[in-house]
């Protein structure tokens, strides 16, 4: 039977969701995470070195926690999309989405024939080998469909691409709208929220779950106090890279103890 997916019955729901970042490519970093218990978890294939493999392993993993798995391919490519699922990714988050047209086209990669371009494998692992009789008929309900908003032209159609029939949430990408716009490298510039907090609030007005990542924590707790839904807070690389540039600095400070 398809595992009932609780991220998703929980941002249906209105309720706060908290996520990280997955890039190490790595099932034991997966676990060592997986033990802090994050409502959800994204497996990157966008930005890190994670391929189909890798992707498995850390699915397998996450499978024994309380956190959803979700994972974002490198594009919005039917194929690919395919693949995660018939791996049993419990979600998919799809990079670049600028309109309706895309949006559909994602949805659609998610979706078996008449209502979609999925192709039917019936030995799948998401399909316990063939065992799972209720696999067809339950997979489009416990499987989450989030698209991302990363440019101004996506801002711009940003309640039609919300108003697409299968799409679950928006997540809103501050590092390349920032880019977009000028801001190269600054996603926490105040321009670049002065556009993301507009949309996003009109669609919360509308009850459609929305999130994003963010590391700034006092800002994430802003963002999920005003409503979002699904917010990251980090990365498994970036908190790495914090912790050991820590630790080195705190050895290297004068003692000023007695």
């Amino acid at each position: 039977m398809v595992a009932p997916n609780p991220f998703l019955a929980e941002i249906r729901a209105g309720n706060a969701q908290i996520g990280i970042w997955l890039s190490m490519a790595n099932a034991q970093a997966t676990e060592i995470v997986a033990h802090s218990g994050y409502d959800w978890a994204l497996i990157d294939m966008e930005h890190s070195p994670n391929e189909l493999s890798t992707v498995m392993d850390q699915l397998r993993v996450l499978e024994g926690f309380a956190t959803t798995a979700l994972v974002r391919p490198d594009w919005n490519d039917p194929v690919k999309v395919k693949r995660l699922l018939d791996m049993g990714a419990p979600g998919l988050l799809f990079p670049m989405v600028n309109t309706v047209e895309e949006a559909e086209a994602a949805v659609a990669a998610t979706r078996y024939p008449p209502r979609g371009v999925r192709g039917v494998g019936g030995t799948t692992r998401a399909t316990a080998y063939g065992r799972d009789k209720s696999y067809f008929s339950e997979v489009e309900n416990q499987t989450a469909v989030l698209v991302q908003a990363e440019t101004l032209e996506a801002l711009k159609n940003i309640e039609a691409i919300a108003a697409v029939d299968g799409v679950d949430g928006i997540f809103f990408g501050p590092a390349d709208i920032a880019a977009d716009m000028g801001h190269l490298g600054q996603p926490m510039h105040d321009q670049v929220w002065a556009k993301i907090l507009p949309a996003a609030m009109r669609l919360i007005g509308k009850k459609i779950p929305v999130g994003t990542v963010i590391s700034d924590l006092a800002f994430a707790r802003r963002l999920l106090g005003a409503g979002f839904t699904f917010v990251a807070c980090g990365s498994d690389t970036g908190l790495l890279a914090q912790a050991a540039d820590q630790r080195l600095a705190d050895l290297k400070a004068p003692n000023t103890g007695s």
